[in-house]
């Protein structure tokens, strides 16, 4: 079996965690999308857990590059706060979906080992990179910049759930708006 059905396999399996969390990676619904026998999922991954923690894994290593490319692109760490809640609006953009290590912490006691260690991965690398920003942006010391980013990770990532339940993008705009002019989330 060929690396774009692997490919494929994670596209699916990305889509219906995002939409159903961990347990929404079924193996025969997956090949029925994919258009492979549901034992031809054994090839790539040799169990649920092995397919869901490569999700994790890739889910946090895009949006790492996704954050990267952010601070290449904008110089100004103030505008890179600013932009930071479009990458969860993204989601909500593709079909009302929600952030896949979010849907995933919410499962976290069910998940096995590997598939909650790369569900922290997300979380860690989404926080680094606020506390980086906030330290360039001479918000406060190391530990002040740190606990800030935890909030303002779990604020936005609690905004898009709320709009994901309300099935209003718009809230999550307001919510966000609601945030900078508290003055959480810094303009």
């Amino acid at each position: 079996m060929n690396e774009n059905a692997r490919e494929r396999i994670l596209a699916a399996a990305k889509a219906a965690a995002q939409l159903h969390g961990y347990g929404g990676i079924n193996f025969r619904s997956i090949a029925e999308e994919v258009g492979i026998k549901n034992a031809s999922i054994y090839y790539h991954f040799q169990s649920k857990a092995d397919l869901g923690a490569a999700v994790a894994k890739r889910y946090w290593q895009e949006t790492m590059e996704v954050l990267s490319n952010l601070r290449l692109s904008h110089t100004d760490p103030q505008q890179c706060l600013q932009l930071y809640p479009s990458i969860f609006r993204i989601s909500l953009e593709n079909k009302n979906r929600l952030c896949l290590s979010s849907f995933m912490a919410a499962e976290f006691e069910d998940l096995p080992g590997q598939v909650s260690k790369e569900v922290k991965a997300f979380a860690d690398v989404n926080i680094k990179w606020l506390a980086d920003v906030l330290a360039d942006e001479k918000w406060g010391d190391a530990e002040s910049c740190e606990r800030r980013a935890f909030a303002i990770y779990t604020a936005v990532a609690g905004a898009q759930l709320i709009a994901r339940t309300r099935e209003d993008i718009n809230l999550f705009d307001d919510l966000i708006s609601s945030y900078q002019e508290a003055g959480l989330i810094p303009v």
